[in-house]
């Protein structure tokens, strides 16, 4: 299919669906479902993201900035995965518990509203990744429209463009907790860390980035690209000072670069 049948097969499943709450993290996927649903559904959508330590505040005001751009009803919920044992543990399968949190309260709002289905930003790409939340997803009967309708990562990159969304271009941005290496505890204190460190870079121009966090020590990943940018202008000096102040006892720079989904490869088989 070209991108304007998959645009339209699109459409047609909102217009089967009717009415939905979208899980709606701000990032690139659940936008371009969200400015669709709406574009079909208009008052009948519903966008609903989930609110805990592990979500960067940043992250949530830029998400609440462009729902009301896109003029749809939007609602925070607040999720506990943060004190689940099984998701404080961090074992591989994570996502799991954060996504069955997820849906269970999503489905609460659903009843409330009287929605008739929860839709997400699984695109196909997602599907060959190692994605937990993929089963929680279907234990929970959520719809993944972007897969039905079969786009690719770039499909949706794509379409968000055409459609001028502000954010077809934002690099990817998981949870907070994913600079965690696996069986490695996940907490608020922790996860507050990381958070006040990538705003330090950030606040620096970089956008795409990373701080893995292993015990006390910090591992920030970069583009390679940034790379010189980064030592050229002095600043691993002064970011090192503000890491010792957040509360970690060492900062390094990893100079393979910044590469999404590292943490699985270096723990999952």
């Amino acid at each position: 299919m070209t991108l304007q049948q998959k645009h339209e097969k699109l459409k047609s499943l909102f217009r089967e669906m009717g009415s939905v709450a979208v899980a709606y993290s701000g990032g690139v996927d659940s936008a371009l479902v969200l400015a669709v649903a709406h574009s079909v559904l208009n008052s009948n959508t519903l966008a609903v993201t989930g609110r805990s330590a592990s979500l960067a505040q940043r992250e949530l005001e830029a998400a609440t900035d462009l729902a009301k751009k896109l003029g749809v009803e939007h609602c925070v919920i607040n999720t506990e995965e943060v004190a689940s044992p099984d998701y404080a543990a961090n074992p591989v399968n994570r996502c799991y518990y954060c996504k069955s949190e997820l849906y269970s309260q999503l489905q609460k709002v659903v009843d409330q509203h009287n929605l008739r289905y929860i839709v997400n930003g699984t695109n196909v790409d997602d599907l060959g990744d190692h994605r937990p939340g993929l089963v929680s997803a279907r234990e929970a009967n959520v719809r993944s429209p972007l897969c039905e309708a079969e786009l690719t990562k770039q499909d949706v990159r794509d379409l968000a463009r055409q459609l001028r969304l502000p954010v077809w271009d934002k690099p990817a941005m998981p949870c907070l907790s994913s600079r965690i290496p696996y069986e490695q505890a996940v907490t608020p204190e922790k996860l507050a860390m990381i958070e006040q460190a990538e705003d330090v870079l950030i606040a620096l121009g970089f956008t795409q980035l990373r701080v893995r966090h292993y015990g006390e020590s910090a591992r920030i990943e970069l583009p390679i690209e940034d790379l010189p940018r980064f030592y050229k202008d002095n600043l691993f000096e002064p970011v090192r000072q503000r890491f010792l102040e957040i509360g970690f006892s060492q900062v390094t720079v990893d100079p393979e670069g910044f590469r999404s989904g590292r943490l699985n490869e270096e723990s999952i088989a």
